[in-house]
């Protein structure tokens, strides 16, 4: 077991390797809340007197991760993240075996829902590297972590789709099981324990984020415009799979997860987001994103039936949602140094609701309106995002 504490700053190949760890960390957790969404199809063909509620699935699965953001990421300004990490990794487990179990749907919602609770051990991480970071670099740290966590959420539906393709959906989370529980070897030998910032009873920690809510208008907007981004994109993600099941395509859950590859060259632009809302600042960086956001959707609008039209829309709607999360991250960092997980608990629940709400919203479009429904639905998303986004054009959010 390690005890050693954290590298400093200018050891930067220190730096590099726990940063790493902590991106493995953080895209091998959160990967977990996006294995079903290539499986619906699937899960359709498993449950058939459920068809219908197939869709509750990832729904409820990403509003487990906002209530576990609210709940338990929170104690990682008072508890030591390391042991906090290996606890949910070992209660994320038991609702994997659930899952893969499941004899129903039923069943599988209410695992799915502690899935995404217990997956928020990618919560601790990042905050976890703006800490190690020094103030000059902590965009590149936080970019380095989030692509290692879009990473996990774009893989996860590749590998989901492959693994679901040759051996079925239950293989999916046995498979995931295996993957935390070698994680958490590693973690044991290597991750170093964190120092408490906080000495608040659990209670009155809960409560400090209201505060912090109150105190911190820019965190407010970013919120708010993180979860409109965060709306658009997984009403897209969340619906694909249904698109390509259909006609013209025809396609299984394998199709559907190969857009993950597509998709993760969005990953690539994660660190290059960080680098240049640390030289410009990140508010240019969230407006381009937007207007890419936007473009994704017009394209995906007129691509209902041609593949290589979603594979553009992919690419653009994936680089311009994780430009705009390392932007707002790592602003809102600078707002409150001592309370780092709190601020990013405000800021990823907020997040994770808006994913939910377009999951969501997916699922009641899809079958009314069709695909050009789900385009408009996250185009309308997208406009929000830009409308949070500009009302507060001349108040910097480190002003705030």
């Amino acid at each position: 077991m390690s005890t050693t504490p954290f590298p400093s700053a200018a050891d930067e190949r220190a730096l590099r390797r726990l940063l790493l760890l902590l991106a493995t960390i953080a895209g091998v957790a959160v990967a977990n809340i996006y294995y079903n969404q290539p499986l619906l199809d699937s899960l359709r063909g498993s449950f058939p007197q459920s068809a219908s509620w197939v869709g509750a699935v990832p729904a409820v699965t990403q509003l487990g991760y906002a209530a576990g953001m609210l709940l338990l990421a929170p104690l990682g300004d008072r508890f030591d993240r390391r042991l906090l990490i290996l606890l949910q990794i070992a209660g994320l487990s038991i609702a994997l075996i659930v899952t893969a179990a499941a004899p129903n749907l039923t069943t599988m919602i209410g695992a799915s829902l502690a899935i995404g609770v217990l997956a928020t051990i990618a919560q601790q991480a990042v905050p976890f590297a703006a800490e190690l970071a020094p103030p000059s670099q902590r965009g590149h740290a936080v970019g380095t972590v989030m692509s290692g966590l879009l990473l996990g959420i774009l893989l996860a539906r590749t590998a989901a789709g492959l693994v679901a393709e040759y051996f079925g959906w239950r293989t999916v989370f046995a498979a995931s099981l295996v993957a935390l529980l070698a994680l958490a070897v590693v973690i044991w030998i290597r991750l170093p324990k964190s120092k408490p910032t906080s000495t608040l009873p659990y209670g009155k920690l809960l409560m400090s984020m209201w505060h912090l809510i109150v105190e911190h208008p820019g965190l407010r907007e970013a919120s708010v415009t993180g979860a409109c981004l965060f709306a658009a994109f997984s009403i897209f993600w969340s619906v694909l799979a249904l698109l390509l099941a259909g006609a013209p395509f025809h396609l299984g859950p394998q199709a559907a997860g190969l857009f993950g590859i597509v998709g993760a060259g969005g990953a690539l632009a994660a660190p290059i987001a960080g680098k240049s809302a640390d030289r410009r600042g990140p508010r240019a960086v969230i407006s381009l994103s937007i207007v890419l956001v936007a473009i994704s959707f017009v394209v995906f609008g007129l691509s209902g039936a041609s593949i290589a039209g979603l594979i553009v829309g992919v690419i653009i709607l994936d680089v311009g949602v994780q430009a705009a999360q390392i932007s707002n991250q790592s602003r809102i960092y600078a707002l409150s140094p001592e309370a780092r997980s709190r601020v990013n608990t405000v800021y990823m629940v907020t997040y994770f609701i808006g994913g939910a709400a377009g999951s969501a919203v997916g699922a009641f479009v899809w079958p009314w309106f069709g695909w050009m429904g789900v385009s408009v639905a996250g185009l309308a998303f997208t406009a929000l995002a830009g409308w949070s986004h500009a009302r507060r054009r001349t108040r910097p959010v480190t002003a705030s």
